[in-house]
């Protein structure tokens, strides 16, 4: 993975009729080890949301530094530390906190509820991206923010119509959770999309593990507050199952998962950026299925339709375009 470089340069060197496509198969590939995050919690479910995110961020920091050390000194030289503060800000908002926000809604409320929360980042993130020099009019994106919305809310009704999980209280808690994660990744993906495309000397996979090493960074800040809030005793097992779990998914959603992302991110617009996320709620919902032992109900197989075709349609957008 670290003989990987993808820079602004090669990504423009792509046949225009072949970049949405690949963006598009980044962006579900990415969306598929996205989506063991959800599932994370659950396997791990003895173990709090901060525990969680310093073990899969402990582990995203040092794999990404093994990585980057034969090219450390000179990646150093070539950013500015207006570029490092960037970095700060982008492990913050799209790892650390996100992922402690998103651990615990799906701890509290449910991978339902956070799905259909989560589900609606698309819609944020190309509204937001509409407003970029170029851009596709939110008219010409309405079929398929529409689509997206009608997913999301059949992905809603299941939850509410299904059993509860937990009290209302707690409900209440991974709501806010969830809504938070929604926003805090919103800020990154918008903010991430453009700092790459101004990027010219660090190439796509560079950059994921920069971040990669910031993150590491602030989840060893994180340790002495998990410490101080620590109330459970873990045996031998479920630690064992904690490092495996932290490590898989380090490897699989943060190095893989970040890399594709970011390679999509130089192909596609912001507003088909946005509409890249629903695929990380598609296979979020369909491991959710697996770890549940049971088909999708028929809203479900409602919203996992929607969810296709607000790609499709958002694809067809830009393609007249």
């Amino acid at each position: 993975m670290s003989s990987i470089s993808w820079s602004a340069t090669s990504a423009a060197q792509i046949p225009a009729e072949r970049g949405p496509w690949l963006g598009v198969a980044h962006g579900a590939g990415a969306g598929a080890l996205w989506g063991l995050v959800f599932l994370a919690p659950q396997v791990a479910g003895t173990f709090s949301p901060l525990q969680l995110t310093i073990g899969r961020y402990f582990c995203y920091g040092a794999i990404a530094a093994a990585l980057l050390a034969p090219r450390w000194r000179s990646l150093i030289a070539s950013l500015s530390w207006q570029q490092w503060l960037r970095l700060s800000g982008l492990a913050f908002a799209g790892n650390t906190l996100y992922y402690v926000l998103l651990s615990t809604a799906v701890q509290t409320g449910g991978i339902a509820m956070t799905s259909l929360v989560i589900g609606f980042l698309p819609v944020a993130v190309t509204i937001v991206g509409s407003r970029d020099r170029g851009a596709v009019p939110l008219g010409r994106l309405f079929p398929s923010l529409a689509l997206c919305v009608a997913g999301s809310l059949c992905i809603g009704w299941q939850a509410l119509a299904g059993p509860t999980v937990g009290s209302a209280a707690s409900r209440m808690v991974g709501l806010f959770c969830a809504v938070g994660a929604m926003m805090s990744w919103t800020i990154y993906a918008v903010c991430n999309a453009r700092s790459l495309s101004r990027l010219q000397q660090v190439s796509a996979h560079e950059w994921n593990l920069l971040t990669g090493i910031v993150t590491g960074a602030q989840s060893l800040a994180l340790i002495p507050l998990a410490l101080l809030l620590e109330t459970k005793q873990h045996g031998p097992a479920e630690w064992g199952r904690y490092v495996i779990v932290s490590a898989g998914v380090a490897v699989l959603a943060s190095i893989a998962g970040n890399s594709l992302w970011n390679r999509m991110s130089r192909l596609l617009p912001l507003t088909l950026v946005g509409q890249m996320i629903l695929f990380e709620t598609l296979f979020a919902l369909s491991y959710g299925f697996l770890w549940d032992h049971r088909l999708p109900a028929l809203l479900e197989i409602g919203a996992l339709t929607c969810v296709i075709l607000s790609v499709l349609s958002c694809l067809a957008a830009h393609r007249r375009r």
